[in-house]
């Protein structure tokens, strides 16, 4: 059976089926909703830059005034550690709620793609927000913009910042590093280069990431304001990156640099293959690919241009299911299916949600957050269905609806209404015979046809 686009769009550019109310199934309604105000925020309120900088100055003032006693230092441990989970809490549900709610899910997924392309990471108490308020702050706004926008914004924002290391990066030759012998870091150039723009094989050398490195010079972050750049860290000199010289005070020159690297032919290729890998297929349609670059040169980088490429090529509405859905899509999905609403999400307690949700995208193999490197989550479906990994999805699919739904929905409608065309022969006969409501919903969340997009 071949799937509606309705289905099609549930699955492989949305967060499932049933589709909320007035969500667009053409490639015209779908990029005319992306062209559209941003609705997430609207609908639940996220994590800031500015709330995740107050998190610093709270967690530095916690810790002097932890340093008068003991009891100090116990009072203020606590303290800290109760205002981390909030914030962690409050990042995972404000993303949950918004995939849940929104009619506009390919702009979810979107968002989804491109904070792990721009992969940050926090593992310390200081910085719990940082990683939300870059989504927030640096990529909502640039999602239909030009991906030179959102490649500037996410360079400069202090999550990026601190992750790769730039916060302590000198110039040797500076004033800073005269004086204080402290050097070099080029892990932003490399990642700028390697993951964020050209790629693997981009044509760029290891003199190339020195001199970028060298460029990147007196970015770093304050607790004041985040985001600072300092003078009197910069490598003296111009710097000569894939045969452009650059030259000048302030941050203009690094901005020069980034958008040159966004406007490079590789770059165009780079990311038009990663979207379509994410989206459609690991071995995408050499002629989509190349569409979807053509559009990002035609257009200097314009991401409604890419993305209408891409939803306008018939290799983009193939049939054939060839992607697994991640742990994170899968629960958005499962519960949506069980009819979870954003504000149940919102209105969970940290018990109810690490069950629901942290726990098990972690089990799953994906700790919210909390990538195991810059590159990101692995697309390879064997990365996400292999024994450990499945046997958690199967469970969560037989223990937590029962939990979620009360009463639990018929399951023979139920795969009828979160498979749509998918809803095949042995799956349904596989629901009509189970032995309960519960196991024949688990049945219909842990199928073949429900994780695969």
């Amino acid at each position: 059976m071949m799937p509606t686009n309705e289905t099609l769009v549930a699955f492989r550019f949305g967060y499932g089926l049933p589709l909320p109310k007035g969500a667009p199934v053409t490639p015209e309604t779908m990029l005319a909703a992306l062209a559209a105000p941003d609705p997430g925020p609207a609908l639940w309120p996220g994590l800031t830059t500015e709330a995740a900088v107050e998190q610093m100055q709270f967690f530095d003032a916690s810790r002097r005034r932890g340093k008068e006693s003991k009891e100090a230092f116990d009072a203020s441990s606590k303290e800290i550690a109760r205002r981390v989970q909030e914030l962690r809490d409050r990042s995972v549900k404000v993303a949950v709620a918004r995939a849940l709610d929104s009619s506009d899910g390919f702009r979810e997924r979107l968002v989804a793609f491109w904070a792990d392309h721009f992969t940050v990471v926090s593992t310390n108490q200081r910085t719990p927000a940082m990683p939300s308020a870059m989504v927030e702050d640096a990529i909502r706004p640039h999602l239909s913009g030009a991906f030179a926008d959102m490649l500037v914004a996410v360079t400069l924002h202090p999550a990026m910042l601190v992750y790769l290391n730039q916060d302590r990066s000198i110039g040797p030759d500076s004033p800073i590093g005269q004086r204080n012998g402290r050097g070099l870091n080029e892990n932003l150039a490399r990642e700028v280069m390697e993951l964020h723009t050209l790629g693997v094989g981009g044509g760029y050398t290891q003199d190339d990431v020195r001199q970028m490195a060298e460029l990147l010079t007196g970015l770093t972050v304050t607790t004041e304001d985040g985001f600072a750049f300092r003078e009197a860290w910069v490598e003296p000199g111009a710097e000569t990156v894939l045969g452009v010289t650059y030259d000048g005070k302030g941050t203009e020159p690094i901005i020069q640099a980034l958008r040159a690297l966004a406007a490079r032919p590789e770059t165009a290729e780079h990311i038009s293959r990663k979207l379509a890998v994410h989206f459609v297929s690991d071995d995408p349609d050499p002629d989509l690919v190349a569409a979807m670059s053509s559009a990002w040169r035609s257009s200097g980088g314009d991401l409604m241009a890419v993305y209408g490429a891409f939803l306008t090529h018939p290799a983009a509405w193939a049939p054939t299911a060839a992607k697994v859905r991640q742990p994170a899509e899968f629960l958005v999905a499962a519960l949506r299916g069980l009819g979870v609403t954003g504000a149940d999400v919102m209105a969970m307690d940290q018990k109810t949600l690490a069950r629901t949700v942290v726990r098990p995208m972690q089990a799953m193999g994906q700790p919210w957050q909390q990538a195991p490197g810059p590159n990101g989550w692995p697309e390879q479906p064997e990365k996400w269905i292999n024994p450990a990994h499945l046997a958690t999805r199967i469970a969560w699919s037989m223990a937590l609806p029962q939990r979620l739904a009360d009463p639990l929905p018929d399951p023979r409608a139920m795969a009828v209404e979160v498979l749509g065309d998918r809803a095949g022969e042995a799956i349904t006969l596989a629901v009509s015979r189970a032995e309960s409501v519960r196991e024949g919903v688990g049945l219909v969340l842990a199928s073949p046809e429900f994780n695969r997009r």
